[in-house]
């Protein structure tokens, strides 16, 4: 969003290949540093939730191929909507979920999550 209060660049995440450490989420899914920095300097808190929350749902919770690897990707629209969506591998989406109001930075973010299930790491993925 162009008037978002907070500052994050593809750039900047683009340097984070791995981890140094995990952070939990209260839900119990671990995430990377590079996905510390996007919460932390997109104001992005909110996109660990929904990944998180969907964890919990059957329609990804029972999915042999969700609980080895998914693929989240943000799109963030001119009016401030925006739209989340999970693939299984490129253009097989499992889920999605339409975000009325996002105020975030960048047009669009895509994460990994993988080894589904509790203590799950996942991080930023590169354009």
């Amino acid at each position: 969003m162009a008037n978002s209060p907070f500052s994050l660049t593809e750039d900047e995440l683009s340097q984070f290949t791995g981890t140094s450490q995990y952070y939990q989420h209260p839900l119990g899914v671990l995430y990377t540093d590079g996905v510390q920095y996007m919460a932390e300097r997109g104001g992005g808190y909110w996109i660990i939730d929904v990944i998180a929350a969907w964890q919990l749902h059957p329609q990804v919770a029972f999915d042999p191929m969700l609980q080895q690897i998914q693929f989240w990707t943000l799109i963030v629209h001119d009016d401030g909507s925006a739209i989340m969506f999970c693939e299984r591998d490129t253009d097989d989406v499992a889920v999605s979920q339409r975000i009325p109001l996002a105020d975030f930075p960048l047009k669009q973010l895509r994460l990994y999550f993988q080894n589904g299930g509790s203590a799950t790491p996942f991080g930023v993925l590169s354009q």
